[in-house]
């Protein structure tokens, strides 16, 4: 058996084109989404992932402005640029790019965006609001392996989901998103961290799994068993002597012993990485909507 690859480049085109049509419509109603980025420093990945943003929401017609400050920027002076972006009626969304330097606390940073503007849904009312079944927003990359599974037919309903992993980013939201009465939910849920005794005893048991321990290739082949759908949200730099730029890219599992057992499983690159800036623009124009509705 070889798996189905499951693109995220695929779907997250799918999605894009999906959502320049809503623009459209949203646009023509006299509201057009904004999203405010806030970049502090010069991060060689932030910096990536930051000119991504931009070029997906020109893609769909979202404007999108990046506020660039120095890696020197105090707390004080983020916290006021963030109370500035609240009250700005261009924008419908606002991005802070993590990490930040030292001297700033993420977490103030985090609760100081307006919960109506935090589509990254980490204020802790968005937090509490999808805990509860009742989100304004979703989180990027939780709500990317959402889709990555519905649209490849991978339905999670019903299944036992095992996610390897913890994090506030990752583990903790998609597990509350699978676990609620839903659709692309429903499903039976297992968290295993850094703390599980015989990991590979709750992996083999997997119908679906979702690997996010940021460890190059730790689910290894013997770790699954036949038929089951894996989703590998790691990306991991490997020296390689073979590549020009001295490494490679891999996942949390091992794919090429997996993907000769598995039903289907998402590549690295190309899977999961794709769909996170895709749903962080699907979060914007739902602000935006709301606006519209709210109008």
């Amino acid at each position: 058996m070889t798996a189905q690859i499951i693109s995220g480049v695929k779907i997250s085109e799918e999605i894009r084109a999906e959502l320049a049509e809503k623009v459209k419509t949203i646009r023509a109603k006299g509201i057009t989404p904004g999203l405010a980025v806030i970049l502090v420093g010069e991060d060689p990945a932030s910096v990536s992932y930051v000119t991504g943003k931009a070029k997906a929401a020109e893609e769909i017609g979202v404007h999108e402005e990046t506020f660039r400050m120095s890696a020197s920027t105090t707390e004080a002076e983020l916290l006021n640029k963030i109370a500035s972006l609240n009250k700005d009626t261009k924008f419908h969304g606002i991005l802070v790019q993590l990490p930040l330097p030292k001297q700033i606390d993420e977490k103030k940073v985090i609760n100081a965006i307006d919960p109506a503007k935090d589509v990254d849904a980490f204020h802790p009312v968005n937090v509490g609001k999808m805990l509860i079944g009742e989100p304004d927003f979703m989180p990027a990359t939780p709500s990317g392996i959402v889709e990555l599974l519905m649209r490849s037919g991978n339905d999670p309903s019903g299944k036992h989901v095992v996610i390897c992993g913890r994090s506030n980013i990752v583990g903790k939201p998609i597990m509350a998103m699978l676990v609620q009465k839903v659709k692309g939910g429903n499903a039976t849920v297992t968290v295993t961290h850094t703390g599980t005794k015989d990991l590979t005893n709750f992996t083999r048991q997997a119908d679906i799994l979702i690997a996010a321990t940021g460890i190059p290739q730790m689910i290894k082949g013997d770790m699954v068993k036949p038929g089951v759908v894996v989703i590998d949200v790691g990306v991991n730099r490997v020296e390689d002597a073979t590549k020009k730029s001295g490494f490679r890219l891999v996942g949390d599992v091992d794919f090429e012993a997996i993907k000769e057992k598995a039903k289907a499983i998402t590549p690295v690159p190309g899977g999961v990485g794709p769909m996170t800036i895709t749903m962080l623009m699907v979060s914007t124009v739902r602000a935006a909507e709301k606006q519209l509705k709210a109008k």
